[in-house]
């Protein structure tokens, strides 16, 4: 950017930074929602019920084939994100 460009447009400084800064938050919300540390840890509690025979195994197939489905959706966002970066 020029001189004169950056004077012209600093009245927008302010909306810029503070565009910016939205990006941020919503990119760190999306990092947070699509971790897929949550859902490991669902899965090594789900399998301590089960060994502990809190849940049947019938159960625990039905949920386990949620949470991978869960963990691969939420991997396959992770790739894609760092494609981008």
């Amino acid at each position: 950017m020029g001189l004169i460009t950056q004077l012209l447009t600093l009245p927008l400084a302010p909306v810029r930074g503070a565009v910016w800064v939205l990006d941020q938050v919503v990119l760190t919300a999306e990092r947070e929602y699509y971790d897929p540390e949550p859902v490991r840890q669902q899965l090594a509690e789900m399998e301590q019920e089960l060994l502990d025979g809190r849940i049947t195994e019938e159960e625990f197939d039905r949920r386990e084939d949620d949470l991978l489905d869960e963990l691969e959706w939420r991997q396959a966002y992770q790739r894609q994100l760092q494609a981008r970066s």
